[in-house]
């Protein structure tokens, strides 16, 4: 039957609800609980109220048996002729589907073969349901539908369900580390006067009222370093960061990122930040230190493993951070095939090179430190060498999931650094320098260390999904092909 035809069916029904002066879009409904905490406690002939949506219907004589569930869980509600009546069972039998949403009333019993169970005295239609259910309801596989209809996908699969609800227990948690160790979660603008903070394509748009260009943030860094020189010393964001850029199974266009920042430490107090906050929900998710993902088994118990990455560089590249970048291409391409173009800067060759490099960090959790200065521009350099950053990475199975830096605080420096990588930045045209940033440094910012994570590649650890879009309920989609007439 194809889907106008069931729909036009199930108008139908609406109709005959109606008719018999039934509200198919129910009031409110109070329920006593949801139905995982009734199967948790329960007892024998305890009165009850339930509510959720039907995902299965057997009818049996004068007995029908519904599989009613809410967010939490299913349960059994068992409507019999006699407990409810003619008209009750006769709409349960002729107007309801599975996909409708009801209310049941009624008293908790086990079944004969054990099953726990509602007997059901009275039924409320809450919402009549126009669409079914797909593929008869035992769940929706085709990806690009689960993610063009999360809604769908929600209620078919449970897995996707949970991985929800984990997220946001995760970002429960997060938020709970940081607040107990007197942190102050703060909010900063995601509409910005300029892109600043990052490298990345913005998103630009027009504000009428002040005919001024805006752009959606790339980061919030550079208003939380603000925040530092105003005297709030230690601060976080759970921010939505913008970027016009690829989309593939770790990037969308719209993600989140915590970012925290602390005066008064520096990079390696970062470090052991992240160290405690992923390994300490590693632990909590699974009492241990070990998650698999995607087949492998990581291992997250701290401390992590440590590797320079200018020696990395060096020993795979023969690569220095003082050589400009024809030299560097020239290297690359001794030891890998990669197209040359005269437009490459340092950095450009360098993203290919660390593209090379997270290949490899295919396992356990591991920092990358030592990155050279020009890559890391608002970040201090090391003492003994300044070339190399006080600057890590962190990557876990191939993927990216930390940045951290001491935090460079001179302002004479920080403008240096900024004009030097504008004239490096050949992908947007779009940056600028913030010169109220470098007037709020002037004003004094105690050192501090800054932290990034990836909150969406983290979740999709945690969670073993292996795509971005899978931990995000809406992620960003091609439009679909309009269909000819």
């Amino acid at each position: 039957m194809e889907i106008e035809e069931i729909k036009q069916i199930r108008k139908q029904k609406l109709q005959d609800l109606q008719q018999k002066r039934l509200n198919p879009y129910g009031k409110k409904f109070n329920r006593t609980a949801l139905i995982a905490d009734i199967l948790a406690d329960f007892k024998e002939e305890t009165d009850v109220v339930i509510a959720g949506r039907i995902m299965a219907s057997r009818s049996h004589g004068k007995v029908v048996f519904l599989d009613v569930m809410d967010q939490s869980a299913k349960m059994q509600a068992f409507v019999k002729l006699d407990n409810v009546g003619e008209e009750t069972f006769g709409i349960l039998q002729h107007q309801i589907d599975i996909g409708d949403i009801i209310g049941c009333e009624g008293t908790l019993f086990k079944t004969k073969t054990g099953q726990e169970s509602v007997r059901v005295k009275k039924v409320t239609v809450l919402s009549k349901s126009l669409m079914c259910l797909p593929e008869k309801w035992h769940g929706l596989k085709d990806v690009e539908i689960r993610y063009r209809q999360r809604y769908v996908d929600l209620i078919a699969n449970k897995g996707v369900k949970d991985v929800f609800i984990k997220r946001s227990k995760i970002v429960s948690s997060i938020r709970a580390f940081l607040d107990k160790r007197g942190f102050l979660e703060v909010e900063t603008p995601m509409l910005q006067p300029m892109a600043g903070g990052a490298r990345g394509r913005p998103f630009k748009s027009m504000h009428n009222t002040y005919d001024m260009e805006v752009f959606l943030r790339i980061a919030p860094e550079l208003y939380l370093k603000r925040l530092l020189v105003g005297g709030l010393e230690k601060v976080y964001e759970m921010n939505r960061n913008f970027r016009n850029e690829g989309v593939s199974t770790r990037h969308n266009p719209e993600f989140t990122m915590l970012e925290v920042y602390e005066s008064y430490a520096d990079y390696n107090d970062m470090m052991k930040l992240t160290e405690d906050l992923v390994s300490g929900l590693v632990k909590e998710i699974t009492g241990g230190y070990t998650i698999e993902y995607q087949g492998k088994a990581l291992d997250f118990k701290p401390p992590w493993i440590r590797k320079s990455f200018a020696e990395m560089v060096k020993m795979k590249f023969d690569i220095n951070p003082d050589d400009d970048a024809s030299a560097m291409l020239k290297k690359v391409q001794a030891k890998k095939k990669v197209v040359s173009s005269e437009a490459l800067t340092r950095s450009g060759v360098m993203k290919m090179v660390e593209d090379f490099l997270e290949e490899e960090a295919t396992s356990n959790p591991i920092f990358l430190v030592d990155y050279f200065t020009f890559l890391s521009p608002l970040a201090k350099a090391r003492d003994d060498n300044p070339l190399l950053a006080q600057r890590f990475e962190c990557f876990v199975c191939g993927m990216e999931i930390g940045n951290a830096y001491s935090e460079l605080n001179d302002p004479i420096v920080q403008r240096e650094r900024l004009v030097e990588d504008l004239k490096d930045d050949t992908e947007t045209g779009l940056r600028n320098i913030d010169e109220d940033f470098l007037n709020a440094l002037e004003y004094g910012m105690p050192p501090a260390g800054g932290l990034g994570i990836g909150i969406d590649r983290l979740v999709m650890l945690l969670t073993d999904a292996p795509s971005i879009r899978d931990v995000i309920l809406f992620p960003l989609l091609k439009p679909q092909a309009k269909k000819e007439d």
